[in-house]
């Protein structure tokens, strides 16, 4: 049974095992998901999952996780910007729960949070290289704006919803 919930302490591992996986597989293919994974921790670029906590609940945000039968196959998140604005991150799900409506199930349950909390707008950075996702967020709702903070990457994009 798919449920999606607030993410608990004992699930971050798996959560960046999720987030580092479906990466990988599009930005990195030539390396193994560990590798990835190794890589990615290196750099310092799961360091807010490391930290749920103080980033997202302490922060006026909410990460959530999408567990199978107890077992994490996705996640989403939103943070704080401003008063009225927040950060949608770390969406990413395991390739074979694609087109089941889980992601939409995902972004549904934040929008609802950001809602609730008193956002007027929600943004996103994504890469150029993730067509399915900007594919989805569009459907969702999102259009491509001009960056709201320095892109990190040369081929990342910035959309925004306002709710």
């Amino acid at each position: 049974m798919l449920t999606i919930v607030p993410i608990q302490p004992h699930q971050i591992e798996a959560a960046k095992s999720i987030i580092a996986a479906v990466a990988q597989r599009i930005f990195e293919p030539g390396l193994s998901p560990q590798e990835f994974l190794d890589a990615l921790i290196e750099e310092h670029e799961l360091d807010d999952v490391d930290q749920v906590s103080k980033v997202y609940a302490e922060n006026g945000g909410l990460f959530l996780v999408v567990l199978d039968d107890g077992k994490v196959i996705g996640t989403g998140a939103i943070r704080k910007l401003e008063n009225d604005l927040a950060e949608l991150k770390r969406l990413w799900l395991l390739e074979p729960y694609h087109g089941q409506g889980i992601g939409y199930r995902v972004v549904s349950q934040l929008f609802d949070f950001a809602r609730q909390n008193g956002y007027q707008r929600l943004v996103l950075q994504t890469s150029l290289q993730q067509q399915r996702a900007i594919a989805f967020y569009q459907r969702m709702g999102f259009v491509e704006v001009p960056a709201y903070n320095e892109l990190p990457y040369e081929d990342d994009i910035s959309m925004e919803i306002r709710l």
